[in-house]
């Protein structure tokens, strides 16, 4: 009975491991690599034009050093212009939300700003600001504040008039009213543009280290593909990746503290879905 029994609970710990968040897509980028490697192997894809998976960790192993001092400035630059996105979208979300007049006028605004390329405004950030941090923020910002700034708009004004007005006959404060009803209804949608934000945060730190810059992740991939240096770029775009993916996450984490509640955190709720 004893090995019986030892063997159910290694089974069970199997399906739990084999069940985990991280074992699925790390499953599924093992498989993409393989077919990757197979492809160029029988389609005989020179390397100028793709390189094999084993050159490109090869490269990730030897320049290890090279390529983390390098993701050193691109990630400063993307934490500084998300949290400039927080900074400046969640208030102009409040204030959009809670009147039609600042609607009308900077509503369309944003829009017309987002329809304008970030390649194309960078070069002029760097005349303005110089070389340096600044325009790869600036960039970062540019591109990460719009998510925030649409999904909180459509958070604050999700919230029931009724809970407002049930706020007021109790004679809560504007503040108290919006720390007790209004952000707490608004937070999931906030953290829903916050995880956009964040990984176009990194798209426009590289497109400011692309203009101008000789450090960073997007100085890497600009040099590497002068050079035709592919495995070298591709070690980068890798880089860049997990950069993007590990700030992901710390935004999905921080949701799961502060909004607990929601169903969308709810293991319950995602059990039976």
């Amino acid at each position: 009975m004893a090995p019986a029994a030892g063997s159910r609970a290694s089974g069970r710990m199997l399906v739990q491991w084999l069940d985990s968040a991280w074992v699925r897509p790390v499953g599924l980028m093992v498989v993409v690599v393989v077919l990757w490697e197979l492809a160029v192997r029988l389609f005989a894809i020179p390397p100028y034009l793709v390189p094999k998976p084993w050159d490109v960790i090869l490269v990730l192993v030897h320049e290890r050093d090279m390529l983390l001092a390098e993701s050193m400035p691109t990630t400063i630059a993307t934490i500084g212009g998300f949290a400039l996105s927080v900074a400046v979208g969640i208030p102009l979300a409040m204030l959009i939300a809670g009147s039609r007049t600042v609607e009308a006028y900077l509503y369309p605004l944003l829009v017309f700003s987002q329809s304008i390329p970030k390649v194309a405004v960078a070069p002029l950030l760097v005349v303005w600001f110089g070389f340096g941090m600044a325009p790869k923020v600036i960039c970062a910002f540019l591109l990460g504040v719009f998510p925030v700034v649409v999904a909180g708009v459509q958070g604050f004004k999700s919230v029931e008039p009724d809970m407002r007005d049930l706020a007021r006959s109790v004679k809560a404060s504007w503040l108290q009213t919006f720390i007790i009803v209004s952000l707490p209804h608004a937070l999931p949608s906030i953290f829903s543009g916050l995880k956009v934000s964040v990984t176009l945060a990194v798209v426009g730190a590289v497109v400011g280290e692309f203009v101008g810059a000789n450090s960073g992740i997007g100085f890497v991939l600009q040099r590497s593909i002068g050079n035709f240096e592919l495995p070298t770029m591709f070690a980068a775009l890798t880089i860049l990746a997990l950069i993007g993916v590990v700030l992901f996450w710390i935004v999905d984490l921080v949701e799961r503290l502060a909004v607990p509640w929601h169903a969308s955190q709810r293991a319950d709720v995602i059990a039976t879905a």
